[in-house]
């Protein structure tokens, strides 16, 4: 059977015939040199439709490659329609914004044309049947003008392009600059500003983003990927499984020696650590790192998560895709969209609509409330993330969200089964049996919900700290992995604490090494950076919390300078409707 596939010969696809079909509404993906159609996978996608979505006018061959089996890849052969030759360009994806011309019913093509906003469009030529295919590329955004989907005012680009643009940080510059006429403070050109200066900073910083260097990078790290299959790191130790479920079956243990003494403290404190630990099982599990059988895979991470920890394996695996595609997006990433409690980037001032989440996230009076304390709340915050990641994990579950359709259809019914073990186990017998009085009741919930903080701080940690800037469609993935995520330097010893999470960036590269043997790719990983010339950003446990720390703190202080923006706006009676600067 393979071998026919292989002899299977695809139409060439031109660029602009692949745009017209997304124009139409079609999801076209590239993956391995083929156009891939990939609508009617939409609803079965185990993954969730959102991450695919990201891809579509992409080319998503890495993507694909790093968090899909060898079957799951196989599989889909079956939805390609075409091919292309030569090097693809990368259009935007629609969901972020992409723009993309029909096809005419006389064979020309439409065209867009500057609009009244100023956004500058694709280039206006008349497009027949014949044109060359050179004139022929949609202007993929520039990340400096349509830099967060909402077209900026011809004004302000062209007068906040000057070297005072680099001078605008703090509030005292702020004032200096404001009235004399160089510069249209309105809050928004000032986060317009901090936007651009953040771009300018990651493209000073990592390789230039244009399609040769680029190019030379994917080569190295597909190279790299052959090695790392070569020496058998893709291979599950199970017997550091056996070490891992001893460990759990202690610490569940000790939760029911000492809730039979009926000290409730030290009990709630060891199923605290017993969640805590059975996390980072279930996020191998979700990424196929155990025994690599998706069915398998996901049966043991439901039983772990669901079952054992009240949480949607399902919703995590919706959610946690689409964080590995658009690591670090303020528009489209959903590990970091924590408003009103944190913005990580000032572009959340700016009331941002998340693409995952299909609403705005308004700058409102909660969100400035938190985010101006947000880098002295972060730890109390934290303490409650559990909490919120039931609500996340039944308002998937109740409405649906999972595919309804095909091989993860029925896991949906097999969680729903999971959450009803889970509170009857400890909402009934644990809780409502087993302790006694209310009080009692309530500091078991505190505490054993409160011992599992390190791992939200172990999340957001890799993340919080790196860049939110989109360099633009040519960026490659490695190049972006290594850019938004961070690894924590830890001793060996204490690798079961951080459970693999501290070599988040190793993970992002490749999502389906399994985690005890993360520690040995590390050494790879940093050769094939010092190679590519990519930082890799590498920090100790207290010093990453110190840039978590000071990148909320900064935040906060922009959002200071906004209000005052605003206020001397207000002041001036100058008030434009700017600040409610909704990107639809």
């Amino acid at each position: 059977m393979a071998k026919l596939t292989k002899e299977r010969t695809y139409p060439l696809m031109s660029r602009r015939e692949i745009e017209a079909q997304i124009a139409d509404g079609r999801h076209m993906v590239i993956v391995d040199r083929h156009v891939l159609k990939v609508d009617a996978f939409m609803q079965f996608h185990p993954g969730g439709d959102k991450a695919m979505k990201h891809m579509v006018g992409r080319d998503a061959t890495d993507e694909v490659n790093g968090l899909h089996s060898p079957e799951a890849r196989a599989m889909m052969n079956k939805y390609r329609v075409g091919r292309i030759e030569g090097r693809w360009n990368n259009f935007l994806p629609p969901i972020q914004g992409g723009k993309f011309r029909k096809r005419l019913e006389d064979g020309a093509m439409e065209v867009e044309e500057e609009d009244d906003s100023g956004r500058l469009s694709a280039p206006v030529v008349t497009l027949t049947a014949d044109t060359p295919s050179s004139e022929l590329e949609s202007r993929p955004p520039s990340p400096v003008f349509d830099v967060d989907g909402s077209a900026l005012r011809k004004r302000q680009v062209k007068e906040s392009m000057g070297s005072s643009a680099a001078s605008i940080t703090s509030a005292s510059s702020l004032e200096e600059s404001h009235g004399d006429g160089s510069l249209p403070l309105d809050g928004m050109a000032h986060l317009d500003i901090l936007t651009r200066k953040e771009i300018k900073l990651d493209l000073d910083k990592y390789p230039a983003v244009d399609q040769d260097t680029q190019e030379v990078i994917v080569e190295k790290y597909r190279k790299l990927h052959n090695r790392i299959k070569a020496d058998g790191l893709y291979d599950c130790n199970y017997y550091a499984y056996a070490i891992e479920c001893s460990r759990y079956i202690t610490f569940f243990g000790l939760m029911l020696l000492f809730l039979k003494w009926k000290w409730y403290i030290p009990s709630a404190f060891f199923l605290g650590v017993f969640w805590h630990q059975l996390v980072f099982s279930a996020h191998d599990a979700g990424h196929m790192g155990i025994t690599h059988n998706f069915q398998v895979d996901t049966i043991i991470g439901i039983i772990i998560a669901d079952f054992l920890g009240g949480l949607s394996l399902g919703w995590w695996k919706r959610s946690h895709n689409v964080h590995h595609i658009v690591t670090n997006s303020p528009e489209h990433d959903p590990d970091i969209e924590h408003m009103p409690f944190f913005a990580i980037s000032h572009r959340f001032l700016a009331s941002l609509r998340s693409t995952y989440y299909e609403r705005i996230m308004p700058y409102d009076a909660a969100a400035k409330f938190f985010i101006s304390m947000q880098h002295n709340l972060y730890y109390v915050i934290m303490l409650f993330g559990r909490f919120n990641l039931y609500r996340l994990s039944m308002e998937y579950l109740i409405l649906g969200q999972g595919p309804k359709k095909g091989v993860a259809a029925w896991h949906r019914w097999f969680e729903f089964a999971g959450q009803v073990f889970f509170w009857y186990w400890f909402g009934y017998e644990l809780l409502y049996k087993s302790v006694d009085g209310g009080w009692n009741r309530f500091w078991f919930v505190m505490v054993s919900h409160m011992v599992t903080c390190p791992l939200h701080v172990q999340i957001t940690l890799s993340h919080f700290a790196m860049s939110t800037a989109d360099l633009g469609v040519d960026e490659s993935f490695p190049q972006k992995m290594l850019r938004t995520t961070m690894d924590v330097d830890c001793p060996t010893w204490l690798d079961f604490f951080h459970g693999g999470l501290q070599f988040q960036a190793i993970h992002h590269l490749f999502p389906r090494i399994p985690r005890h043997n993360l520690r040995k790719t590390q050494r790879l990983v940093q050769e094939f950076c010092d190679e590519v010339g990519i930082p890799y950003a590498l920090f100790g446990f207290v010093d990453g919390n110190k840039e978590v720390i000071g990148r909320l703190g900064e935040v906060a202080r922009q959002a200071a300078i906004l209000k005052k923006c605003q206020g001397v706006m207000i002041g001036e009676g100058r008030v434009e409707g700017h600040h409610h600067h909704h990107h639809h």
